[in-house]
């Protein structure tokens, strides 16, 4: 890195919280909450995180409340006996000059059958398609829509009311969200389905009924991907025109900042433009964007996408799309998971201390 990160360090604010830099944690699923409930390890792997630097903290996706949400008994939920753990996350964080909100996560149809907590239940999707020409359940009821959407609402209600500094919904990779986004897994031909502006409808409302069980200074995110763990090539909004259209709704809904997830965050999103698909979002709503994808992974990991190397090498074209105002926050994730203080160590120009992430760093909380 030969280019001061100084101005990832200045503060933010997003509505009335006031974060003291630009480094987000990102979510990442840790599969560590036995009976759904996170544990004393889950409290300590945060507090280590928000002692390390991290302006503010992302939850690994927690379920929502609703029965079928996630497809991993060890991922928590965010409702019921889990609030007791989360409530342990949250004053140690706060405890350690943190912030921190939860990612909502329903999976949809990524969830297999048997699979995850209530597996006498199956999964649920906007129109049974695990992917396109792939049917493996029915199409959701209006009433099973209803209830989904309630469960959103409620866990954001418990968010608040425990403490937390707001909300992420995840939106994007091919789960629930995502799902009714897709016209490749949405061939609805009721409210919630038609051309793209028509098919964000779930998504509006569920952003609507979180609105309605919070307060107005509650910060609520999106996190929305183009890409799909189904179809990494697929784009939900292939121009820039397309892509207006797709936010406009949500941001008229009450979105106050979209997280935008890339698997690389220096590609272009459209031919003709530097900007990465954060870049395109904020350009086009105004609003707060959070830029994703491979931030300070090593070289052996993600060696020279399209000639920009990772590690030391890409945190300069990160300071130099974020001093240009391509995004307002930046996303850590892996390398997160092996170096807890990574922000303080990039703060304070330590790169040669930093870890590499490796696969095998994953069964542990360190």
């Amino acid at each position: 890195m030969s280019l001061s990160p100084k101005s990832l360090f200045t503060s933010f604010k997003l509505k009335n919280l006031q974060l003291p830099n630009r480094i987000v944690m990102a979510p990442m699923t840790r599969s560590k909450s036995p009976n759904q409930i996170p544990g004393d390890d889950v409290v300590a792997y945060y507090r280590r995180r928000a002692e390390g630097g991290v302006g503010l903290i992302i939850t690994e996706g927690v379920a929502p409340d609703h029965p079928v949400a996630l497809n991993d008994a060890n991922v928590p939920n965010f409702h019921g006996d889990a609030l007791d753990g989360w409530a342990k996350v949250l004053k140690a964080v706060k405890a350690a000059g943190g912030f921190i909100m939860p990612q909502l996560w329903h999976t949809g149809l990524m969830r297999k059958p048997g699979a995850g907590p209530n597996p006498h239940l199956s999964g649920v999707g906007p129109s049974g398609l695990f992917k396109p020409g792939k049917k493996v359940a029915e199409p959701m009821t209006t009433k099973e829509i209803d209830e989904a959407i309630a469960g959103y609402a409620t866990s954001a209600r418990h968010a608040e009311e425990l403490g937390f500094d707001g909300v992420e919904i995840h939106g994007a990779h091919g789960y629930l969200i995502d799902q009714f986004f897709w016209g490749g897994t949405n061939e609805r031909d009721d409210a919630f389905g038609g051309d793209m502006v028509k098919r964000t409808k779930f998504a509006v409302d569920v952003i609507r009924a979180i609105r309605a069980a919070v307060s107005r200074d509650f910060p609520v995110i999106l996190r929305w991907s183009q890409w799909k763990q189904q179809d990494y090539a697929v784009k939900l909004a292939p121009t820039p025109q397309a892509l207006e259209h797709f936010l406009d709704p949500l941001v008229k809904a009450g979105v106050d900042c979209f997280h935008c997830s890339t698997r690389r965050f220096w590609e272009p999103e459209f031919e003709g433009s530097e900007l990465n698909v954060a870049g395109w979002t904020k350009k086009i709503t105004g609003l707060p964007t959070i830029t994703v994808g491979s931030v300070g992974l090593n070289e052996d990991f993600i060696a020279g996408y399209r000639g920009v190397p990772a590690g030391p090498a890409s945190l300069d074209r990160l300071i130099e799309m974020f001093e240009r105002g391509d995004f307002d926050l930046v996303a850590v994730g892996r390398a997160l998971i092996v170096n807890p203080d990574w922000a303080n160590k990039v703060k304070a120009g330590h790169l040669d201390e930093l870890k590499p992430f490796s696969l095998d760093a994953l069964p542990v909380l360190h």
